[in-house]
């Protein structure tokens, strides 16, 4: 019984997490040189974060507050109705 409750509550979890990920517009997972920098040198993370950016101060030589990306919706590249070819 405690097993099908964890499976339960693991695919509810998930589920939630799906949906949120849904929503969400923007990124802050590229490659090092898509980063835009939005701050300035000794820019905090709170500081950077305050302004909506993206904070991550691992790798030196690039920006460690930067703009995030937006994320592409793969269907609206698709158009709405398709032609009907007769």
């Amino acid at each position: 019984m405690e097993h099908k409750a964890s499976c339960v509550l693991l695919m509810a979890l998930l589920l939630v997490l799906g949906a949120l990920g849904q929503d969400q517009e923007e990124t802050c997972t590229m490659t090092l040189k898509e980063r835009a920098n939005c701050g300035f040198p000794g820019v905090t993370e709170q500081e950077c974060k305050s302004k909506g950016c993206c904070f991550d101060n691992r790798i030196l030589g690039y920006p460690w507050c930067f703009y995030p990306l937006p994320i592409k919706n793969p269907s609206d590249d698709t158009p709405l109705e398709e032609e009907c070819p007769f």
